[in-house]
């Protein structure tokens, strides 16, 4: 009775089912690795090349070889033969928060705004080294926290390469965890959120760029940069950009020692973090059902107590639209821009198919094809267009306390990329599958152009899903804070009086402060989810004032060869 029956399958029929499990681990196997190595890939391409940097004491420019990783970043050797032979470098940094800058007149401005001088201070014996060389092709990485990087490119074109590969960079480093898909990443930045609103700071900003331990160090650098200034600025001498030379380093300083404490902190802290996951594992699972109807109540009870609608009405309304309509054409701009780029470059290997090009020259396109999402100056295009309306933008955003639009322009490169990368990925996987060596130039060609098509519809899909997720996640970031601010004076009493039956249910999950805040973010959806339809109808109907046919450009399928050259 207790023992556990004998098999219906006999020996045969489980020897076949084995053969069948391992026929598709065999064939699937090579499918994950690949996808586990894709996952890994670099979303920078390693650059590297000789420069001269301006250092030492007295600074001075003197020749190197810089190596900018595919993880984002930087290493520069005393020349190449040291990186060659796997030797140390002499300096490295993450490019996390840096700007480049490649006017000089510009750079030596800037230093004039760190350290400001009255008429006359400066006496006629102070040199500064860095207008003795004028540089034709500078490269100068700012940081707002971190001593600042010069270094000047032989050639105008050099120096261009450089630009891009930095700017890519930067953004792979300030975006990681903006990228991340673990809960745990969102918890944080949440976490900093939160923590900034109880300092009184509910705008988004670009403090959340960078790792969690930049983060945090982001976070403690501006509370104390207004102390660090009045104590340390009054008593630097020399030169003013001397001066401001020095307190760039004196940040510096101050930086490493804090990102080394956050560092520290953080790793200390990552034995109870998994602790305290696997016990709200535990406690949460089994009650979820429960807690989710216990804060349905304390929902509905809080939505009865204020009518959220009348108190955005009025504020939000009036810029909602703009705001919106501007993020629609940008997302818009970027769509198009990288499926020109995507079109082109299948048209580029189906002609070179069509043309009985050799194997060798075949092999060297698809290598460039498949090398395009990580290519700077290819997908330049289309990560200017995400540039192109931040100025725009930013007017319309800082009324409601948002200056996070440089973390919002990366957050449209990344999606540029990763769109492009999916895209590729998708047809070098389709072409393998249908090509064959039985196939003439000809009939390859022409099932390339099927293939083709299927990717570009894939690719419209796949962009209209992207836009909506990214136009309203970034309507959240403007406004929700903006909006808990705006009601926070008025709703704390209320609040309060709720503290007790949040208590009561005895769950760290919940929290007065989330559940209004989910129901402040509910309201915003259904204005968001309301508008955007307004706007896509508005859009989409011929005749309409203003109704723009940017959002039908990306619906037409580009015909076969009309994006060749």
């Amino acid at each position: 009775m207790g023992g556990r029956p004998s098999s219906p399958l006999d020996k045969q029929q489980q020897q076949h089912l084995k053969g069948q499990v391992d026929t598709l681990l065999r064939n699937f196997l090579p499918c994950y690795r690949g996808q586990l190595a894709a996952s890994k890939l670099p979303r920078v391409r390693e650059h590297r090349g000789p420069l001269t940097q301006l250092g030492g004491h007295p600074p001075r420019w003197q020749p190197i070889f810089c190596v900018l990783r595919g993880d984002g970043r930087l290493e520069w050797f005393s020349h190449r033969e040291e990186y060659e032979n796997g030797g140390h470098p002499l300096g490295s940094m993450a490019l996390t928060g840096y700007t480049v800058l490649t006017s000089q007149r510009e750079y030596l401005r800037l230093l004039d705004t760190l350290c400001p001088v009255s008429s006359g201070e400066r006496t006629q014996g102070e040199s500064d080294p860095l207008l003795e060389m004028p540089v034709h092709f500078p490269l100068f990485l700012q940081h707002p926290f971190r001593r600042h990087l010069c270094f000047s490119a032989a050639t105008g074109e050099v120096q261009r390469a450089w630009r891009l590969a930095l700017q890519g960079g930067i953004r792979l480093c300030g975006t990681v965890l903006q990228r991340s898909q673990a809960p745990a990443a969102r918890a944080f930045l949440d976490a900093v959120r939160l923590y900034r609103q109880h300092q009184g700071h509910f705008g988004d900003d670009d403090v959340t760029l960078g790792s969690d331990a930049e983060v945090l160090t982001g976070v403690l650098m501006r509370e104390l940069l207004p102390a660090l200034r009045a104590q340390t600025l009054p008593g630097l001498r020399g030169a003013s950009r001397n001066r401001a030379w020095a307190w760039t380093e004196l940040l510096d300083a101050v930086h490493a020692a804090v990102l080394a404490g956050a560092s520290a902190g953080l790793r200390a802290f990552q034995p109870e973090k998994d602790e305290l996951l696997a016990v709200l594992e535990k406690t949460i699972r089994p009650d979820v059902d429960q807690i989710l109807r216990q804060r349905g109540r304390l929902v509905g009870r809080l939505q009865g107590e204020r009518p959220l609608e009348s108190c955005l009405r009025g504020k939000v309304d009036a810029q909602l639209s703009l705001v919106t309509q501007k993020l629609l054409s940008t997302t818009e701009a970027v769509l198009l821009a990288v499926q020109s780029l995507l079109a082109q470059g299948m048209d580029r290997l189906s002609r070179h198919l069509r043309g009985s090009s050799s194997g060798t020259q075949l092999r060297k396109e698809v290598y460039s094809f498949g090398e395009m999402p990580w290519d700077p100056e290819l997908m330049q295009t289309c990560y200017c267009e995400a540039e192109r309306s931040q100025g725009r933008l930013g007017q319309l955003v800082v009324p409601f306390g948002f200056f996070g639009t440089q973390s919002l322009v990366f957050g449209a490169q990344d999606l540029a990329q990763q769109l492009m990368a999916d895209a590729v990925a998708t047809f070098l996987h389709l072409a393998d599958q249908c090509l064959t060596t039985a196939l003439d130039c000809t009939q390859a060609a022409q099932r390339l152009e099927k293939v083709r098509g299927r990717v570009l519809k894939k690719f419209q899909s796949d962009g209209s899903s992207a836009q909506r997720k990214f136009v309203r996640g970034w309507l959240l970031c403007i406004f929700l804070p903006f909006a808990l601010r705006q009601l926070e004076e008025g709703c704390k009493v209320e609040l309060l009086e709720f503290e007790g039956d949040v208590l009561a249910v005895g769950s760290p999950a919940l929290t007065i402060e989330g559940i209004y805040k989910d129901i402040v973010q509910g309201v915003l959806l259904q204005k968001i989810d309301g508008d955007e339809e307004a706007e896509a109808q508005r859009r989409t109907c011929p005749g309409q004032p203003g109704s723009s046919a940017e959002v039908q450009r990306l619906c037409p399928l580009p015909p076969p060869g009309t994006l060749r050259r």
